[in-house]
């Protein structure tokens, strides 16, 4: 009994102590004022007023900065469960087209930066270095103007926008000397005067939000986590007396960047003033986090006695699982069509903004981030998306809904903003590219009703505005960002960055909320579903209500094959913005094997407004009992340096019986067929994932061809059982060169840069990417030197009056020659001569990139260049391996941490360490740390697989390597 009650008692203190470390409070770490504080006039009062400068420049703000993940911690071996399993309305529901679309802004700068702010008759634009006002027809109000009309000075980066729809003002942020906060004087921004705030305290990435009490700033400042709260009720009167206060984020995990956000309110109905929360992403492939979850603070702010203002534990929400995760870390993380560049996929951010909204029962907010929905080698990018809820003012929070959208036709999807409109109604904004049309980067939207399924965007993919051309270039974003018009709060302006002719910010504007009383439609036909059908198969539809009020007892028409087959009355009442299943009484005959039938369902309400969304078709097909095939092979995919490698395929069962010990079988090129049977079950209408026992060696760098079938008795359609797959086995590196350098424009003018290989090993393939601007670019003569002097001529006088080349690649085995290309020829062109020329040539030493301006008059810049050298790598000398005493790596006293160490005098910056399998695979990224003129750092192994692992060391322009073994 004594020994009962000790251990109650023990647990008792535990629970308590656990209770205190929940309540504990944090305090400020610092009050203060602005730097300075000026009024700057207002923009119609400048006789002349700064024009934007459009900075053709790769901006190195902080979120150029490396993420920290460990290799292997988070095998990352299932899909996104919420992308593979979709509700059945996703993307069902018909969209608008947007009410308007126009290019808002043009910058060179890398990245763009684009957002807005929206107020009753303006739309404020914001891009890296300006700014730019319309009016809600899209007209400009403004030339494109330099941040000094505003801010007072010209800072660089991370302009941002917001409307105070209380107040009925302008916020405006900018990052530069610190942070400067500019607060309008009244409504109207180009009427009124600005009151400039100076905050020195401020590092980077600040993202400032709109709270009843205050205006909130996050701040990416590395280890020294710092969030910021500003006097609002004095900022809105121009007082040189209002605070700023610094707090921490307790318990705060990143993986290198900070990118919180402050919720921030989207409309005029705010809560009561303090309890600011403030959320963050947690990934368990970081250092200290066990479990994927997300992090909410709750920052109280006394502004009459700030020593009261605290800042609680945060509050953790454990999500389904992510992988946030992109290339170790890299920011090269999506590849664009037709061997452009690879851009960022702005992991581990919550992005742009976190939007707070008021409702009679609840409060909500919404936000996202990216996430990779494929667990394996490949990638494919899609957004995790929330809605949190609280009962009620300073009532905990909980995740009211959480999904994955993944765009159609296997297309990433990212760079996304999220806002909900008066109803309820979820509108989300994000970029798109790829996918099975080889989209170039494109804006789009979709959405959910209030009343539709949790955790599902219903409305299918709206475009708003195409892409022509790939991003130059790594940088895209940072971010987004999509606003409520107050004239109605329901009408959605989104804002973001693409290609249209150079480098844009478009603007597509849009609405959820119903423009119709009467509108009603079928939006699926659920059942059947091809298989094994009948003569009398009964068909369930979905109705849904896109109307103002609810409607009942209207007609509901089945068609087969374009034939009424039945027309009845659909009794149950639909509430506006709801789906109601519907299965008619009549029967479909769909008897015949083999054969497809097309089903079409529609509504006849009496008065509909929009005819256009009242019916759907479906094609169904009476399966074979007996049918099977290999759908896709798996793996292995291309890389540098294979070896031995599992075959895995993809297998459908397109029949009607479940099969069993089915017999499957593969074959490399003209070796021997390698036959197996998968004993496991597969059902009707399924898949099944196998690997093959028996592997195969890839090791010759090569071509190879695989081909994987089934080979079961009696299947019905042969045509189905096999899928064919070709990888090469390239054994490459890569080697970039990202300094600029002036082009011309004088008659003759020669530029040159060069990369230094210090690799050595035989060539047997080369290839060359450039990216530059130059007016006229048959002005040039470009070439490659290798280090022996061997020259290829890869263009000359092409393009006439032309601008640009644009993530040119030149390749020998291209199917279009550079001389049929048009400029900016942005794509994989063979050269003028063949680069096979420096087949058999030793890979050590410099190559150079020679260009010569031919005439005068017109003149660009080199921007970046890098060369893919392709060979027996597993032969290379030099500092692979290499006594190079420059460079160090070993391992720490700590087991399978390693620690990289560099002095070289002639890399003086911004040194990077990458690791990479022997597959080729980055697995990640991390920024040296920089002690006078050696670069150093730590990187965790320990959950690494067993085996070699190459580490590369690169500044950009020069590179050190060496293998290391992982025991």
């Amino acid at each position: 009994m004594k020994k009962t009650l000790k251990h109650f008692a023990c647990l008792a203190l535990m629970f308590l102590f656990i209770q205190a470390s929940a309540q504990e409070k944090h305090g400020i770490l610092f009050e203060g004022k602005a730097d300075k504080m000026v009024v700057m006039p207002s923009i119609s009062s400048l006789a002349k007023p700064e024009i934007a400068e459009d900075k053709k420049a790769e901006m190195r703000d902080g979120r150029f900065y490396k993420h920290n993940v460990i290799i292997g911690k988070d095998p990352q071996t299932t899909n996104d469960r919420l992308a593979s399993n979709p509700h059945k309305l996703s993307q069902k529901i018909p969209g608008r087209t947007p009410s308007l679309v126009f290019d808002a802004a043009q910058s060179n700068s890398q990245p763009t930066d684009p957002a807005l702010a929206v107020g009753p008759n303006h739309v404020v634009v914001v891009f890296n270095t300006g700014y730019i006002i319309y009016d809600k027809q899209g007209n400009a109000l403004t030339p494109q103007l330099a941040p000094y009309n505003i801010f007072g000075v010209n800072g660089c980066c991370d302009l941002t926008a917001s409307y105070d729809h209380v107040a009925e003002r302008w916020v405006l942020s900018l990052l530069g000397n610190g942070a400067y906060v500019a607060v309008s004087s009244g409504a109207n921004p180009v009427t009124s005067d600005w009151y400039v705030y100076q905050y020195s305290q401020v590092n980077d990435y600040q993202k400032l939000s709109v709270w009843s009490d205050g205006y909130y700033m996050t701040d990416n400042r590395s280890g020294n986590n710092r969030i910021y709260a500003f006097e609002r009720s004095k900022m809105l009167e121009g007082d040189p007396t209002a605070k700023i206060l610094a707090f921490p984020l307790p318990g705060i995990v990143t993986s290198g960047f900070y990118s919180p956000q402050f919720f921030t309110l989207s409309d005029t109905n705010p809560p009561a003033p303090g309890n600011v929360p403030v959320v963050y992403m947690q990934d368990n492939a970081w250092s200290g986090v066990s479990e994927d979850h997300l992090k909410v603070w709750t920052l109280t702010v006394d502004w009459e006695t700030t020593s009261n203002s605290s800042i609680g534990n945060p509050q953790e929400l454990i999500t389904e699982p992510f992988i946030s995760v992109f290339d170790g870390g890299s920011f090269s993380n999506l590849p664009q069509p037709f061997g452009g560049a690879t851009i960022d996929a702005l992991q581990a951010t919550i992005m742009n903004q976190a939007q707070f909204k008021k409702f009679p029962t609840h409060n909500s907010a919404v936000f996202n981030f990216v996430v990779d929905v494929d667990a394996s080698s490949g990638k494919q990018a899609g957004i995790r998306w929330f809605e949190l809820r609280q009962t009620a003012d300073d009532q905990p929070w909980t995740i009211h809904q959480e999904g994955t959208y993944t765009s159609p036709d296997g297309k990433h999807a990212w760079h996304a903003s999220l806002i909900m409109d008066i109803q309820g109604n979820i509108g989300m904004g994000y970029s798109g590219m790829g996918g099975s049309n080889n989209q170039y980067v494109s804006s789009y939207y979709t959405g959910r009703m209030a009343n539709d399924p949790l955790g599902t965007m219903t409305i299918a993919e709206q475009l708003i505005a195409a892409g022509n051309a790939n991003i130059p270039g790594f940088r895209y974003g940072d971010y987004s960002k999509i606003d409520i018009d107050p004239s109605d709060y329901k009408t959605m302006w989104y804002i973001n960055e693409y290609m249209n002719n150079g480098r844009k910010d478009v603007v597509g504007v849009f609405k959820l909320a119903p423009d119709f009383t009467k509108d009603v439609g079928v939006i699926t036909i659920d059942t059947p579903e091809s298989g094994a059908l009948t003569t009398a198969e009964p068909v369930q539809v979905t109705v849904y209500n896109f109307g103002e009020e609810a409607q009942s007892n209207f007609p509901i028409t089945l068609k087969l094959d374009g034939t009424t087959i039945a027309t009845e009355t659909f009794t149950s009442t639909i509430a506006p913005g709801s789906a109601v299943e519907y299965t008619f009484t009549a029967t479909a005959n769909l008897g015949t094997v083999g054969q497809t039938y097309v089903l079409e369902a529609a509504t006849g309400l009496t008065g509909d407004e929009d005819p256009a969304n009242n019916a759907t078709t479906k094609s169904v097909t009476h399966l074979n009992p007996l049918d099977a095939g290999v759908t896709e092979i798996i793996e292995p995919n291309s890389g540098n340096n294979l070896g031995t490698q599992s075959i895995k395929v993809r297998v459908e069962n397109f029949g009607t019986s479940t099969l069993t010990n089915l017999p499957v079988s593969y074959q490399v090129g003209t070796s021997a067929a390698v036959n197996e049977v998968i004993s496991e079950s597969i059902a009707p209408n399924s898949t099944l994932e196998y690997t093959f026992t028996q592997t195969y060696d890839f090791t010759t760098p090569q071509d190879y061809t695989i081909v994987a079938r089934t080979n079961l008795v009696n299947d019905a359609i042969p045509s189905n059982d096999s899928t064919t797959k070709t990888i090469s086995n390239a054994s490459c590196i890569t080697k970039e060169n990202t300094t600029q350098y002036p082009i011309g424009p004088g008659s003759n003018t020669v530029t040159t840069s060069v990369i230094n290989v210090t690799d050595n090993f035989e060539i047997d393939d080369v290839n060359v990417l450039i990216n530059l601007t130059h007016t006229y670019v048959s002005d040039l003569l470009i070439k490659l030197v290798g280090p022996d002097g061997t020259e290829v001529l890869l263009a000359n006088g092409l393009g006439g009056n032309g601008d640009n080349y644009t993530n040119t690649i030149f390749d020998d085995e291209a199917e279009n020659s550079i001389t049929t290309g048009n400029v900016p020829f942005t794509g994989t062109y063979s050269p003028q001569e063949p680069l096979a020329a420096f087949n058999g040539k030793q890979a050590l030493g410099n190559w150079t990139l020679h260009i010569t301006d031919m005439y005068n008059g017109d003149g660009g810049n080199l921007l970046n260049w890098s060369i893919d050298l392709c060979g027996d790598i597993s032969m290379a000398t030099g500092d692979l391996d290499s006594n190079d005493k420059n460079f160090q790596v070993y391992e720490t006293n700590s087991k399978g941490t390693f620690k990289a160490t560099l002095t070289d005098p002639n890399m003086r910056k911004n040194v990077d360490l990458h690791v990479y399998n022997m597959a080729g695979q980055l697995l990640l990224v991390k920024r040296m740390t920089q002690n006078g003129s050696t670069f150093e750092t730590n990187f965790d192994m320990t959950r690494a697989v067993k085996g070699a692992y190459i580490i590369k060391l690169s500044n950009g322009s020069k590179q050190y390597s060496k293998k290391i073994l992982v025991k």
